[in-house]
């Protein structure tokens, strides 16, 4: 089975072609730079970007793959969540192609995408038999859109655990980033300028622990870390003038690491309440090396297998993620195509 996956819920451009379980091409065509100067992702200039360079994109795929589109068996699209403009793109285009050469289309749910990541592979290593042996399992989305903790008995049943009230884990970081002048996207900025801190000394963090519930169903909130962040900086700035660079290395160890241990509070207690083999992470913050760390450590407490993406491109919002879940599901029989016409895009839907 050939799939094409088709992925434009931000601001990369994403198109992949699968052989089964096997990732044949993962092409990403990244926005960044065009978006760094508002601050964060604009949504009609990302919309513009993916209508111009879809095209392009998928014909780097199936070169890539070595494939004609006419050989291609299903086309596998991310329907949400995601920045609404942004989707209608690789929807269109999916509806387009599935109209021309009278293909199936099947509708994935970005989040489930970035959940069943870490058995995304270049080689035929994961067989639906070998994806199955690693459930029930824990999944636990983190990048610039969502933060969210779930537990899944199979493939394609999620229960939510924990999620964002407001800024995903990702955001929070490029917030904090941009606030420290280190630009957009500033995660992986704010993450080597942590690296550089000094810790021979045990030195008080100045950032308060953001507020964490005591129950299930919990939520993570980032905004009022972020505005701790804020004074920090105008009081620091008021009594010495801008931030120097010693400044901006302690500010984002402190800033990342309330952020990551807000996160790593509200999901361990959790973890005690199931019975599970695995955690599987995903999403742009899981090739953070500390968040790993951490997330190693409460795997290693808990006695689960905890589980990454092979790399870091398929940490990012990629298509080979979506068109791999297509094919999982497919297989397991817990997914079917849909008629065009009920194909719409959904920028807030959820697991």
């Amino acid at each position: 089975m050939i799939i094409l996956g088709i992925d434009t819920s931000c601001d990369e451009t994403s198109v992949a072609v699968c052989q089964d379980n096997r990732v044949l091409s993962n092409k990403i065509w990244s926005q960044a730079i065009l978006h760094s100067k508002f601050g964060g992702v604009y949504p009609t200039l990302a919309k513009r970007e993916h209508q111009e360079k879809i095209d392009f994109i998928i014909k780097k795929a199936l070169n890539q793959a070595k494939t004609d589109i006419e050989d291609i068996d299903i086309i596998a699209v991310t329907v949400g969540p995601g920045l609404a403009p942004a989707l209608e793109v690789g929807i269109a285009k999916a509806k387009e192609i599935s109209q021309k050469y009278k293909k199936p289309i099947f509708p994935i749910n970005h989040l489930e995408g970035h959940i069943l990541s870490p058995f995304v592979s270049s080689s035929n290593k994961w067989s639906i038999p070998k994806i199955k042996s690693k459930f029930p399992a824990f999944g636990l989305v983190i990048s610039g859109g969502n933060t969210i903790f779930v537990y899944t008995e199979k493939i394609g049943k999620y229960k939510v655990l924990a999620e964002t009230s407001d800024d995903a884990l990702g955001e929070a970081l490029d917030k904090g980033a941009r606030l420290l002048g280190l630009g957009y996207p500033g995660g992986p900025v704010l993450e080597k300028m942590a690296q550089l801190k000094e810790k021979t000394t045990k030195e008080e963090n100045p950032l308060p622990l953001p507020f964490a519930q005591e129950k299930q169903n919990r939520k993570i909130s980032y905004s009022g870390l972020k505005t701790a962040l804020v004074r920090l900086v105008e009081k620091i700035e008021s009594l010495k003038g801008n931030l120097n660079k010693t400044d901006i290395i302690n500010l984002s160890y402190f800033y990342q690491d309330r952020a990551f241990t807000h996160l790593t509070r509200t999901i361990k207690p959790i973890v005690d309440l199931y019975e599970a083999k695995t955690l599987l992470v995903g999403g742009g913050v899981a090739a953070n090396l500390e968040i790993r760390k951490r997330l190693r450590k409460i795997a290693k407490e808990k006695n689960i297998e905890i589980m990454f993406p092979e790399n870091k491109k398929i940490c990012s919002d990629n298509a080979a993620m979506i068109a791999f879940t297509a094919y999982i599901k497919k297989t397991t029989e817990s997914i079917k195509p849909k008629e065009i016409n009920k194909i719409e895009r959904i920028p807030n839907l959820k697991i």
